[in-house]
């Protein structure tokens, strides 16, 4: 064996999402692209808004020197000064540029928190269904994940998730709006945990840290609320990144804020520091760091990705699909028409359609259905989805 036991192990565990991409090439080397309908990847489909296009072209043309040497580990002080203004007037609170670290995406991000505040054996509750590399992200750095279910329409439960609270708990991770469900968490639910984490930290005798993972923030439909955790918990770590609202997937840029009401996060933004440097990471990209510092509160069109919610909601109800309806992100979890999903997803894949597994995310009898595809993609999809589930009878 070349390679760890750990590691085999985790592959064999994370593998959908890759098995489905992998069942996509073989699909597209007998069908033709044109014949198949790929949903299992969670890729941005909308560009950059025209901002960010001028904001490259003029770094592109500045002689400065220095452009694209090292900087700080924690990133640029004028673009952590920028990012800390815009959260101080979306939130009220007196972020400083101190409090912000900017980060390879929030993937790193999260890699950077649990590096920093997990000792061996420590645990993070995460809630399911959850994005499938928590569990990896957590592990990386000698952490254990507890599972936490979800309620039937996939809302936080505050009693079930105080349950899995021990000792060694060090974090409660959430994700809202929520991947793979879309689901937005309330303002009432997240207050309830709020208090919640302040009894359990009080009970066993340290600060439990609640991470908030947000890259989907800014795609949010119907107007509704995502509401900031800071105000609601003082222990609050907020990881996001601009994959998804500025269309920079590939561009791996993000950032973590230390609420300004954590008691030693003078201590805790040192260690992240330190863990960013030390992880390989070093410092985010330059280019992008600058270019962001001027893009915050910029967005995609997030209509483009109602509308396309819409369409395909409406037509996975009306085939006789049981989904939930997503208050943001860009994903679907109907539940499986079947109880096996895989047995269900391999059905779809007979129609050239790809999603993944619910099992993948935590919660087998589910399936994840990516939107982020073009128009056409969906409207030539609606049929097999439709038949995948006749079939399923």
């Amino acid at each position: 064996m070349s390679i760890s036991k750990g590691l085999t192990e985790v592959l064999d565990a994370s593998s959908w999402i890759r098995r489905m991409f992998e069942e996509g090439e073989r699909l597209r080397a007998e069908r033709g692209a044109e014949n198949v309908f790929d949903f299992s990847l969670g890729n941005p489909i909308l560009e950059p808004p025209a901002r960010f296009r001028e904001e490259l072209r003029r770094l592109a043309n500045d002689p400065a020197p220095g452009m694209h040497r090292y900087m700080p580990n924690a990133g640029y002080p004028e673009t952590r000064a920028a990012i800390a203004t815009y959260y101080a007037r979306e939130t009220g609170l007196s972020f400083a540029a101190d409090d912000v670290l900017m980060t390879c995406g929030a993937a790193g991000g999260l890699n950077v928190v649990f590096k920093t505040i997990l000792d061996p054996g420590d645990e993070v509750v995460v809630l399911s269904p959850y994005f499938v590399e928590y569990r990896f992200y957590v592990t990386n750095h000698g952490g254990r994940t507890v599972t936490v279910p979800t309620g039937p329409r996939f809302q936080l439960d505050a009693g079930r998730i105080a349950e899995a609270i021990g000792n060694r708990t060090k974090a409660v991770l959430v994700n809202s709006p929520n991947n793979p469900t879309g689901v937005v968490y309330p303002r009432a639910d997240l207050a309830e945990l709020g208090r919640v984490l302040v009894d359990a930290s009080r009970r066993i005798g340290h600060p439990i840290f609640l991470v908030s993972d947000e890259p989907y923030r800014r795609i949010a439909y119907d107007g509704i609320e995502v509401p900031y955790l800071f105000d609601l918990y003082p222990d609050t770590i907020l990881v996001t990144s601009h994959s998804k609202d500025l269309g920079l997937a590939g561009e791996r840029i993000g950032m973590i804020l230390a609420s300004p009401r954590i008691p030693d996060r003078k201590t805790l933004v040192t260690g992240m520091i330190f863990a960013n440097r030390t992880l390989g990471y070093v410092n985010a990209p330059a280019l992008m760091q600058r270019i962001v510092a001027r893009l915050q509160g910029e967005s995609i069109d997030v209509a483009a990705y109602q509308a396309k919610r819409d369409r395909l909601l409406g037509a996975l109800i009306e085939a006789g699909y049981d989904v939930v309806k997503p208050g943001g992100a860009f994903y679907l979890f109907p539940r499986s028409p079947i109880e096996d999903d895989v047995r269900f997803v391999r059905l779809l894949v007979e129609e050239g359609i790809l999603v993944v597994p619910g099992r993948g995310f935590g919660t087998p009898g589910y399936f994840r259905i990516s939107y982020a595809v073009a128009d056409d993609v969906i409207e030539r999809a609606i049929p097999g989805f439709r038949r995948g589930i006749e079939r399923a009878k």
